[in-house]
Order: structure tokens, then sequence, then C-alpha cells
């Protein structure tokens, strides 16, 4: 019996641009694993890189705050885009977002056991919601990012309310420079990590089992092409500098002019203004991303509630 569904080669299908035939027999040479099937797909040239595939599953919205030199990210999951659009779940999101700015460690659960502007603890009213919304609910994750002097720059791509929506990017940028020099720079550095989707600052920042990962897949295209080891060896390395350069915020091309790295950018408007700015940290949270979502068969589901 095979280790993997249609529905298994759907998602396969939707990661990778694959055909259903090439997501099926990728599925069955990895016992059902779609990870795995993914890589063996990229390995034979048959599927892109996955940094595209956000994967955007769960509803509900994602909240961003700043105050002074500070800001924060926060992801309130639901389970429907309907409870995302009620006004009670947009304003617990909006308060905990707001209320995140004093916490420390990008800790969820030392969030939800802090107070909450309407009384109780950011946990109490989450309960609450979910027993009178009727729907579950959760904190997901936060992220802070600081300077010690600068700004932070919030961004809300695709924004359901002001300062809530679907991408929420926060640019921190350390400088002397004014706010009417450093703001319009980061909104516009915001837009690009909004669409172009970075994994790391840079590529020292880039997670090692990532990286190991791409260069596993460059080997075995390497190997395919039937060359002298030598030549693998830097058909590889060229390739996984490739995939970082490509992945690291300060070395992606902009996306306003589609030719100038970052790094080059944010060097040009410190040199403009006169003095050092320096894209410090930022943050993108995506709602959902790497939550993957069951698919379930409406149709069984009807069957079932009839025959009960």
């Amino acid at each position: 019996m095979a280790a993997f569904t249609a529905a298994d080669v759907k998602a396969l299908r939707e990661k990778t641009g694959a055909g259903m035939m090439d997501a099926k027999k990728a599925l069955e040479s990895t016992g059902g694993d779609i990870e795995a099937a993914v890589d063996a797909l990229r390995a034979k040239g048959l599927a892109t890189a996955q940094k595209k595939s956000s994967r955007t599953a769960a509803e509900g919205l994602v909240g961003v705050a700043v105050s002074g030199t500070r800001g924060v990210a926060v992801e309130v999951n639901s389970e429907t885009d309907f409870v995302a659009k009620n006004d009670k779940f947009q304003d617990f999101v909006r308060k905990t977002t707001e209320v995140a700015l004093g916490v420390s460690g990008d800790d969820v659960e030392a969030l939800k056991g802090t107070a909450y502007p309407d009384g109780g603890t950011v946990g109490d009213k989450l309960t609450d919601n979910v027993a009178t919304i009727g729907e579950n609910q959760q904190v997901r994750r936060m992220k802070t990012v600081e300077v010690a002097h600068g700004v932070v720059v919030p961004y809300m791509h695709n924004a359901a309310a002001p300062n809530l929506g679907k991408i929420g990017v926060l640019v921190a940028l350390e400088s002397e420079a004014g706010a009417d020099v450093l703001e319009p720079l980061g909104k516009q550095l915001a837009m690009h990590i909004a669409a172009a989707f970075p994994m790391a600052l840079d590529a020292a920042s880039l997670d090692a089992d990532v990286i190991e990962r791409e260069r596993k897949v460059a080997a075995e295209k390497a190997a395919e092409s039937g060359k002298p080891a030598e030549v693998q060896a830097k058909m590889v390395d060229g390739a996984v500098a490739k995939f970082a350069k490509e992945n690291a915020l300060l070395s992606q091309v902009f996306v306003m002019d589609n030719k100038t790295p970052i790094a080059e950018v944010v060097a040009k408007a410190g040199k403009d203004a006169g003095t050092t700015i320096v894209l410090k940290d930022y943050v993108r949270f995506q709602l959902g991303e790497g939550i993957e979502k069951e698919e379930t068969d409406f149709a069984a589901e009807v069957a079932a509630a009839v025959k009960g």
C-alpha cells in the first residue's frame, strides 16, 4: 500500500511545479516523505527552490507595532479567515502586539502571561476569545528588533486594518541620520523584504542545515553531469554561493531597480546623508508560513454527517 495519498501528490506539485507522474514517482522513491521528494525533484531539475513556497495555510493576522527605537511583530492564528475579519479578533491582535513591545526575549509564553489592557492576562483574553468566538486561536510567535539610535520602520502588505494583515515587516536602521532620510529608506527596504523573502540578514546568518541541504542537492546535480570530481566540486561551491547570495538580504538585488545589491543601496543612502546607515536587523512574518493545513474531503464529511 502506498505511503502517501493523492493529497500528498497534489501538495508536492503545488510546492514544486512538477508534473503529476514526476511527483508520484518522487514520493514513491522517498516512501511518502514530501520534503525528501522536493529535494529529489530539485536534484533532477524538475522543481524550483522552495523559498518561494511559503506554505501559507493557517488563517489569522500578523500585527506590527513600533515604539521609539523598538518594534515587534506578532502572529495570531485562527481556524478561518472569517474570524480574522472579526472586530473582536482584530482588536485582540492589535492590543496583544502593543503589549508585546514590553516583553523581552521573544517569548510567547511570557507574552501570554503579561497583563492585558482590558484586564487579566493576554492568555486569559485568548481563552475568553476562544470561548466567545467559538473557534480555536493561538498566539504563534513574536519577534522584536531594536536599535540604539535610528528608526524601526513598520510595513504591512495586504493590510486588513492599520498594522494588521498577511505579511508584516519591520526594518531596523541604526544611524544618526534624521527620520526624513531613514523612514523613506526603511519603507523601500520593507517593501523589498515583503516581495523578495530573504532567509537571513547576511550569508553568515543563513541556517547551517539549509545550506547543507542545498549542498547535497547541488552535489546530486553535479554528479549527474558526469564531469571530473574537481569540476563537480566547483559546481557545488558555485551553486551554494549563488543560493546564499540570492537568499541573504544584504546581497539580494533591490526589487526597485533589479540591479543594485541591498548593501549598496544602504551604503549609498548613508553617503548621500553624510553619515553611516546600518541595516541592523529585520523581521518578515507571513501569515501561516511553515504551517500546513490538513485538507479534508468535504463530500466525505457531508456523508459522515448524514449517516451520523
